[in-house]
């Protein structure tokens, strides 16, 4: 699953990066997402398959606080990002003619509205089900399985959900793999 989060955000970033038909705002938010969501599983999920692996659950305090850290900072983006991406579809489908005087990078930087989204919720409802809870009413098993779900599972179907199912960028992927095989 790991494998697959990194792999289908790292193929966003590549089709938006080489075509310049993608150099818009909504696919400028999709690559930002994107690059957030392989820092945020990878800010956790190494370490994970490494206490897996050697069966040792230690981590040094500096190390805990460095991962809680990166972990938070990656969250938060997260969270802007789809804000920022809710907004510039409603932008774009309330106001198509004032769509490029609304969206330009200075508006973009300063958006605060708060928009959820199914992924936003599943997010903040299994990690507040998570640390929120005592631990006499929840179990290890089922921390673990909501753990998973906000820190694995939505940013590996983000790329399906947000761009790898989407027209413009299967074109743009198909473009540059031709490209490099013919090289």
């Amino acid at each position: 699953m790991y494998l697959i989060t990194v792999f289908g955000n790292l193929l966003i970033i590549l089709a938006v990066s080489s075509d310049p038909h993608l150099h818009t705002p909504m696919y400028f938010f999709l690559s930002n997402l994107s690059f957030v969501d392989i820092c945020f599983t990878s800010t956790t999920i190494p370490k994970m398959l490494w206490n897996i692996q050697t069966q040792n659950k230690a981590i040094t305090y500096e190390g805990c606080i460095t991962q809680i850290y990166f972990f938070t900072l990656s969250a938060v983006l997260d969270v802007f990002l789809l804000t920022v991406m809710a907004y510039d579809r409603f932008v774009a489908i309330c106001h198509p003619l004032h769509y490029t005087v609304l969206m330009n990078p200075r508006l973009c930087a300063l958006l605060v509205l708060m928009s959820w989204v199914i992924f936003v919720s599943l997010f903040y409802c299994t990690m507040l089900g998570v640390y929120l809870s005592s631990a006499g009413t929840h179990s290890s098993k089922s921390s673990a399985t909501a753990s998973v779900m906000y820190t694995v599972v939505t940013p590996m179907l983000n790329p399906f959900i947000y761009s790898l199912r989407n027209k413009d960028i299967n074109r743009a992927l198909k473009a540059f793999f031709v490209k490099q095989n013919t090289k």
